[in-house]
C-alpha cells in the first residue's frame, strides 16, 4: 500500500468516525430534550421514556433539529405548558453541549 493509499483510509476512518460520534450526540440529545420535555409535562418514569424514545423517532424520521422542537413545542402546548419555541430551542443547545459531553467521555 502506498503512503498515499494509507493517508486517504486514514481520513476515511476519521470521517467515518466523526459521522458516528455526530449520530450518537444527535441520539443522545433527541433523548435528554425528550426528558426534559416530558419533566415539564409531569410525566411518570414510564411515559416520561416512552416519549423520549418518540423523540428520538422523530429524529430518525426528521433531519432538521427544527423539526423536533416543533414536535416539542406542539406536545407541550397539548398539554396546556406555556413554554416559548425560544425557550425549547436554547433548552435543545444546552442539551447539545451536555450530549457532545456525555458521548465523548464515554
Amino acid at each position: 500500500m502506498t503512503t498515499f493509499e494509507e493517508r486517504e483510509r486514514a481520513f476515511e476512518n476519521k470521517f467515518s468516525h466523526e459521522q458516528e460520534l455526530l449520530f450518537k450526540i444527535q441520539v443522545r440529545r433527541a433523548r435528554l430534550l425528550g426528558l426534559w420535555a416530558a419533566e415539564q409535562m409531569k410525566f411518570a418514569e414510564p411515559e416520561a421514556a416512552a416519549y423520549a424514545r418518540a423523540i428520538v423517532d422523530a429524529d430518525f424520521e426528521e433531519v432538521v433539529v427544527h423539526d423536533i422542537v416543533r414536535r416539542v413545542c406542539t406536545d407541550l402546548e397539548h398539554h396546556g405548558i406555556d413554554i416559548s419555541r425560544h425557550r425549547v430551542e436554547k433548552e435543545a443547545e444546552h442539551l447539545l453541549v451536555l450530549a457532545r459531553d456525555q458521548v465523548t467521555r464515554a
